[in-house]
């Protein structure tokens, strides 16, 4: 290949990247990109892939390590929420998914280890899967400093949301619990 041909190519390649680049429409604060392995994933706004009209927010997993998460995810001051029960509710689409994906939320309290928690882990979303509504309701205690939610997409595949609502609901509405971690043993086997 002449000179001038390699040099044409690598500007094309650079331009199609920039442009690419440049077509990510990003999240504005306070949405965040989190979990065991951020830089594996992605996140943004797909004007095309919505069911709002307004584009929907996306985790897409776009390289390194396969057998991680990464979270798109918000915090917010739980000052209004206290005392109350909170539903975090969202239309959520798949594509690709190999391990699993689902809506999460979590509340910090000052202690740490009464803080109420709920990922989906046990109502997985895998693979391609069209335009569902989601929830996870939990209860926000008097002592609650912040509450923490978004989406989980574990491992590769690509994740949007849309028509998000964070709000109070009675207590008729029930609670999402994780299930129970199996016991440990008592005694080794040897």
């Amino acid at each position: 290949m002449k000179p001038g041909y390699i040099i044409l190519s690598v500007l094309a390649a650079t331009s199609l990247y920039a442009l690419a680049a440049e077509s990510l429409e990003k999240l504005p604060p306070p949405w965040d990109l989190a979990g065991a392995s951020p830089k594996s994933y992605q996140i943004g706004i797909d004007r095309n892939q919505t069911t709002s009209g307004k584009g929907s927010k996306f985790i897409r997993y776009v390289s390194g390590d396969e057998s991680s998460w990464g979270t798109l995810m918000q915090m917010i001051a739980a000052d209004q929420y206290r005392g109350k029960r909170v539903r975090f509710q969202a239309r959520i689409k798949t594509k690709d998914v190999d391990n699993w994906a689902g809506l999460w939320m979590r509340v910090d309290t000052t202690s740490r280890e009464d803080s109420p928690f709920y990922n989906s882990q046990d109502k997985p979303i895998k693979g391609t899967s069209d335009w569902q509504l989601r929830s996870v309701v939990l209860d926000v205690p008097a002592d609650a400093k912040a509450i923490a939610f978004g989406v989980i997409d574990e491992g590769k595949g690509q994740v949007w949301l849309d028509d998000l609502q964070l709000e109070i609901v009675g207590s008729d509405i029930p609670v999402d619990k994780m299930k129970p971690v199996k016991s440990l043993p008592t005694k080794p086997a040897l």
